[in-house]
């Protein structure tokens, strides 16, 4: 674990303290569509159902999402956190806002190879310009922002513990709370620190 913590010291976001939507704020999700690798245009507010709905900021190759060597990769559990949340009519999506790699990994045409080859069940949209990163301020891939039918903010942060290497036992945050909040119950977890690559965005010119 000690390997793994000083390989991905540079990627990994520790400072929780950067400025992002409160738990319990609601939000006005945009009406753009956005385009989706996986089927038709689509944007978190028709992705939303009767319980809400679970965005996840995610891309193509940040060990993170899709594994190493020394971690396994929160990829690997899209697909099942999708039918869990399905099963429960929540909305699940996979959002890219890595707009600073647009014409490399993260391009519209290696999302569609990258859903094909992990068999994504779930819409994998693009955000254009990070807009919908910003507006949320998401900071990290992955990084889940999980909201109730009326876009209150529940639950915010990682999908589980697994990052944690001096961790006494697995915790699973983003299950634990779709489980609480379809059983009307406060969630243990409400915001957890987002662990993963920076969102890859492009820097904004100053006007001078």
């Amino acid at each position: 674990m000690l390997k793994f913590s000083l390989l991905f010291s540079l990627l990994m976001s520790t400072n929780f303290a950067f400025n992002q939507i409160p738990v319990g704020n609601i939000i006005k999700p945009g009406v753009e569509l956005m385009k989706n690798a996986t089927g038709e245009p689509s944007n978190i507010r028709n992705e939303n159902k009767k319980n809400g709905v679970i965005v996840v900021f995610s891309c193509n190759t940040c060990p993170f999402v899709v594994g190493s060597s020394h971690f396994p990769g929160w990829e690997n559990q899209y697909n099942n956190l999708f039918s869990i949340a399905n099963d429960n009519e929540l909305g699940f999506v996979l959002i890219n806002s890595n707009e600073a790699k647009r014409k490399g990994d993260d391009s519209f045409d290696k999302m569609i190879d990258r859903a094909k080859e992990q068999n994504y069940s779930m819409p994998y949209l693009l955000d254009e310009n990070s807009t919908l990163a910003d507006f949320l301020k998401a900071k990290t891939t992955p990084h889940v922002f999980f909201f109730d039918s009326s876009f209150r903010l529940i639950y915010s942060g990682s999908i589980d513990n697994l990052w944690d290497g001096k961790r006494k036992k697995d915790v699973p945050f983003l299950k634990s709370a779709i489980t609480s909040h379809i059983k009307n119950k406060k969630i243990k977890h409400k915001e957890t620190p987002p662990k993963g690559c920076s969102i890859k965005r492009v820097k904004k010119q100053s006007n001078q």
